[in-house]
């Protein structure tokens, strides 16, 4: 598992991907929905990858969800493939690609 700060992601906040071990859904994420970079289970929101970025569960703001969802879309090969076992925390650290700076 990998939290992933928004120093790394270009995101506002902190993001936990994860291997399916023995989930019975699909690729999914949890975003943290407060800004910065604490990651606390109790207080997130579940993002699914496939078929295209969507929320599951929390609330996150329209401008958060857009921005996640971008992030989302940009990764979804690289999420996957961790998910799937595909890849390492090691590859998934360098395969992951982070949204440019708001201009």
């Amino acid at each position: 598992m990998a939290h992933l700060y928004p120093r790394t992601t270009g995101l506002p906040m902190t993001v936990r991907v994860s291997p399916r071990g023995n989930a019975r859904h699909d690729v999914q994420i949890k975003v943290n929905m407060t800004h910065g970079n604490n990651m606390v289970i109790d207080n997130t929101a579940v993002v699914a990858v496939r078929p295209s970025p969507h929320m599951i569960a929390g609330r996150l703001s329209a401008e958060d969800q857009q921005t996640v969802f971008k992030w989302v879309s940009l990764n979804a090969k690289t999420i996957a493939a961790y998910w799937d076992g595909d890849i390492d925390t090691i590859e998934l650290s360098q395969m992951l690609e982070p949204l440019a700076p708001a201009s």
